[in-house]
């Protein structure tokens, strides 16, 4: 992901789509379109703080808890 920190900031700032991992409730995927792939941004929750923990290109999304979609209201 060198040189393309603000396609990792324009993630995190406007996500698509916000997954939690299946593996740990604190940790998020963060996803967003940039040509024909996405970027996804995972991202540790704790204590009303967070940190990236990896950032990387995925031709597609992961399964799992969806807890944001962009124009879609989940409650």
């Amino acid at each position: 992901m060198s040189g393309q920190e603000s396609e990792v900031i324009k993630t995190l700032e406007n996500p698509q789509i916000i997954k939690r991992s299946e593996k740990d409730e604190n940790v998020y995927l963060y996803y967003k379109k940039f040509a024909k792939r996405f970027i996804c941004v995972v991202v540790r929750h704790e204590d009303g703080s967070g940190f990236i923990i990896s950032c990387y290109p995925v031709n597609k999304i992961k399964k799992g808890e969806i807890v944001y979609e962009k124009g879609k209201s989940l409650s």
